[in-house]
């Protein structure tokens, strides 16, 4: 399986809130941080947000926080609402292949799908972060350590 953009935008953008000491940050400080589109990183904020994973604040002084502590959200669940599909092969769409009636790989690839979830499920933003936040937070050109920031 391959993530979308979208779910490793979603991810950075977590990981960029998560070691920025629990100071507000824009959009474009996150997408210059990463050298990715602006616009792009907008769109999944704003889902972010719909979500209660990022606390967005418009207007002067405004900008972007998480919205729960790092150990409270799950890079799993971060994955099944920012993937659109799970549909691994043809047969999981319904466009039927001439064996789906006795074919058991759809079975086996739910069955690795449901897997893959559960080990992602396992971790936590803060455990993505871990002893690596103060250099992450270097990588990125922030000076501050890594710290969980306040809801």
């Amino acid at each position: 399986m391959r993530l979308t953009l979208y779910s490793d935008y979603a991810l950075r953008i977590l990981m960029y809130l998560g070691v920025n000491g629990g100071r507000r940050s824009s959009t474009a400080e996150i997408a210059r941080a990463f050298r990715i589109s602006e616009s792009h990183l907008t769109k999944v904020v704003h889902r972010l947000g719909r979500l209660g994973l990022v606390r967005t604040m418009r207007g002067r002084g405004g900008g972007l926080r998480l919205g729960r502590p790092p150990a409270e959200i799950q890079v799993g669940a971060v994955i099944r609402e920012t993937e659109e599909d799970f549909a691994l092969t043809e047969c999981f769409t319904g466009n039927g292949c001439a064996v789906t009636p006795a074919c058991r790989l759809r079975r086996m690839l739910n069955d690795a799908m449901a897997a893959f979830l559960a080990v992602l499920d396992r971790y936590t933003l803060a455990d993505l972060i871990g002893e690596a936040g103060p250099d992450i937070a270097r990588l990125l050109g922030l000076d501050a350590p890594s710290a969980e920031a306040p809801t």
